[in-house]
C-alpha cells in the first residue's frame, strides 16, 4: 500500500507525522498524492488563515481516501463532515491507531475517531538532525482565543523515563537538535508529581553531541520555577533560546485573554534571564487586534516590545476561532487589525536594525 502525508503547524504535528510514518512504516510512503492509495494530512488549527489554505488544498484530492488528522477535525468537524463527506476524521488522540486506521480506510471505510484519552510517546525509526520531540498533550490553560485547547484538552505528560528513551533512540540516530515540543513545556510534569527543570536536569546527563531546545512556555508557569530553569538552561547542552509568549503588553486584555499572568511577570522573566544569562534570545508572541483591545491599549504592546527587544517576534493579527470564547466577543474592523500588526511589525524591524 502507497501513503502520501502533508504536515501543518507546529513542532507537536511534526513529532506526531513522525509517529505515524514509524507506525507505518511496512507501507511505501510516496511524494506524489496522484500515486498513493491513502492521503493522510495533519492538520493545524491555530490561526483562521491556516484552516483557509488546509480547507483550499483538502479541495485537491477529490474522491481519494483522505484522512484528515491533527487539530482540525476536533475543531471544525461539523465543517470537515459537511464538505468531505467521503473523508476520515481523526484526532491528536488517535495517532498510534493509524495503522488500523489507514487499513480501513484503504478498504472504503470512513473512519470517524475524535475520542479523548491518554496517549504514549514512542521511540521511532525516522531521525531527522533536527528531532521534535512531544514531552506532553494539552495544557493547563484556558485562553480565551485558543482552538489547540479543544483539539488536545487537558495536560497529558509523558513519563521522564518515556521522553529519556526518545531523545536517546533520536541521539543514537543521528539527532543533533531535539526540540522538545507541547503545547506549554511549562505545564510538562504538573500532572505526574514533576516539573520541566527536574526533566531537562536528566537529559542534559545523556551521552551524545547534541543540543535541546525548550519550546514554548508561558510566563505563569515559568515564574513558579523560574531559578531552577535558569540554573538547568545555563548547561552547555541547553540552547540558549527562551519562547515566553506576552501576547498583550496590556493586563487588561491580559485578563479578557485568560493568561493568568501580569506584563510584569513577563518583564521580570526576561530580565532575570538576560542578567544571568547574556547571550540569551528572547522569542515572544503578541496579538494584534483582540476584541476589545482599545489603540491605548495596543500603545502598551508597543512599548512593552520597544522596551524588551525581543530577538524574534512572532505576530499574529487576530481572528476568530470556532468554539472559543473570545469568538463571542465583540470583535475590531479587520482593517484596524490589520494596521496595528502592520504598526508591530515595523517596530520590530527597527529594533532588529540596531
Amino acid at each position: 500500500m502507497k501513503i502520501y502525508i502533508e504536515t501543518y503547524g507546529c513542532a507537536a504535528n511534526q513529532a506526531d507525522s513522525a509517529t505515524m510514518i514509524h507506525l507505518l512504516k511496512d507501507f511505501e510512503f510516496v511524494e506524489d498524492f496522484h500515486e498513493a492509495d491513502v492521503i493522510i494530512i495533519n492538520t493545524c488549527g491555530v490561526k483562521g488563515s491556516t484552516e483557509n489554505k488546509i480547507l483550499a488544498r483538502l479541495e485537491d484530492f477529490g474522491e481519494r481516501n483522505v484522512i484528515v488528522a491533527g487539530c482540525l477535525p476536533k475543531i471544525i468537524e461539523k465543517t470537515l463532515r459537511t464538505k468531505f463527506p467521503k473523508y476520515s476524521l481523526i484526532g491528536p488522540d488517535q495517532v498510534l491507531e493509524i495503522e488500523n486506521v489507514v487499513k480501513c480506510v484503504a478498504e472504503g471505510e470512513r473512519v470517524i475517531e475524535l475520542h479523548s484519552k491518554h496517549t504514549k510517546l514512542i521511540a521511532v525509526d525516522k531521525v531527522g538532525e533536527v528531532q521534535p520531540i512531544l514531552i506532553s498533550q494539552g495544557c493547563l490553560g484556558n485562553c480565551a482565543y485558543c482552538a489547540a485547547k479543544l483539539a488536545r484538552g487537558n495536560l497529558h505528560s509523558f513519563p521522564v523515563k518515556d521522553v529519556k528513551a526518545a531523545v536517546e533512540n533520536a541521539v543514537e540516530k543521528g539527532a543533533k537538535k531535539i526540540l522538545l515540543t507541547s503545547q506549554d513545556t511549562g505545564a510538562y510534569g504538573k500532572d505526574i508529581g514533576t516539573d520541566l527543570p527536574a526533566l531537562l536536569k536528566e537529559l542534559v546527563l545523556l551521552n551524545g553531541d547534541f543540543k535541546i531546545r525548550v519550546g514554548m512556555m508561558n510566563p505563569n508557569l515559568v515564574n513558579k520555577f523560574i531559578d531552577e530553569l535558569i540554573e538547568i538552561f545555563k548547561n552547555q547542552k541547553i540552547i540558549k533560546f527562551l519562547h515566553i509568549p506576552a501576547q498583550s503588553g496590556n493586563d487588561e486584555i491580559l485578563k479578557k485573554m485568560n493568561r493568568h499572568y501580569l506584563v510584569e511577570d513577563f518583564k521580570h522573566i526576561v530580565r532575570r534571564f538576560r542578567e544571568e544569562i547574556p547571550e540569551i534570545t528572547i522569542s515572544t508572541d503578541i496579538i494584534c487586534g483582540f476584541p476589545g483591545e482599545s489603540e491605548e491599549q495596543f500603545k502598551d504592546t508597543l512599548k512593552l516590545v520597544e522596551e524588551i527587544k525581543p530577538g524574534v517576534l512572532n505576530i499574529s493579527k487576530f481572528y476568530p476561532r470556532a468554539g472559543t470564547e473570545a469568538k463571542k466577543m465583540e470583535q475590531l474592523p479587520t482593517k484596524v487589525i490589520k494596521e496595528r500588526s502592520r504598526k508591530l511589525f515595523d517596530l520590530f524591524k527597527r529594533i532588529k536594525k540596531l
